[in-house]
C-alpha cells in the first residue's frame, strides 16, 4: 500500500508541475498580436457590381 501512495504523490506532483508551467506560460507570455493575411488557394474573390 506505501507504494501506492508513493506513485499517486509522485503522479499529482507531476501534474501539479504541469499545471503550473500552463498557467505561468498562459499568464506572463502573452503573444504580440499581428495582422496576417495570405492568399487561399484555388478561392476566386468576386468584385460586386
Amino acid at each position: 500500500m506505501p507504494s501506492l501512495f508513493r506513485f499517486l504523490f509522485v503522479v499529482g506532483l507531476f501534474a501539479g508541475l504541469v499545471l503550473g508551467g500552463l498557467y505561468v506560460l498562459a499568464v506572463y507570455f502573452e503573444p504580440v498580436p499581428k495582422e496576417i493575411s495570405k492568399p487561399v488557394p484555388g478561392v476566386k474573390i468576386r468584385k460586386q457590381q
